[in-house]
């Protein structure tokens, strides 16, 4: 059964045309899900998205166009809904702190998490401008993101695209240098 006859069935609330398209495009959406949400991404928060981009396909049917089939809809439904949970999310924590809790009282623990807070803050001190002064200033000072941006002459936009890239940077430099954030431990 082609899209144009799916969307006609699911004008019509037919259930199984649903369940058609479901099985369908479920692997395309977490594709475009994923692509959007970048490699980082969670199992769930994809499947989370793709099951709401399902949800506003049967709850908007009757605004369908049969005769432009779905396929383009449904693209455009999951990267706006993925581009929605980017925007909402916090971002992930950085312990730049070496005093920071590890939950642990063992000497090991403790020394392992210093070890690894300076390497994350000289990892950090080597990312070019203004990058860096973008990670200590969010992550370690606490400030604004609003504002460090104006301060940088950049749009928020601009500045929480590079947090990602140097999240992602940091991560394969402390990954290179065999350290961990704990978060496997």
């Amino acid at each position: 059964m082609n899209d144009k006859k799916l969307a006609q069935k699911l004008k019509n609330s037919d259930r199984t045309a649903l369940n058609r398209v479901i099985d369908t495009y479920t692997r395309y959406l977490s594709a475009v899900v994923w692509h959007t949400l970048g490699p980082g991404a969670a199992a769930e928060d994809v499947e989370e998205i793709v099951s709401d981009v399902f949800l506003a396909l049967w709850t908007h049917r009757e605004s369908l166009l049969p005769e432009q089939g779905m396929k383009s809809w449904l693209a455009a439904a999951a990267r706006n809904k993925a581009i929605d949970r980017l925007r909402t999310a916090p971002p992930p924590h950085l312990p730049l702190d070496a005093a920071e809790n590890t939950g642990s009282s063992a000497p090991e623990d403790a020394l392992e998490q210093r070890m690894f807070a300076a390497a994350l803050r000289e990892a950090v001190e080597n990312l070019p401008p203004p990058d860096d002064q973008l990670v200590l200033r969010y992550y370690y000072e606490e400030e604004k993101l609003k504002d460090i941006a104006k301060d940088l002459n950049l749009s928020v936009t601009a500045a929480k695209s590079r947090l990602c890239r140097a999240r992602r940077k940091l991560r394969e430099v402390l990954a290179k240098g065999g350290l961990t954030d704990g978060a496997d431990r």
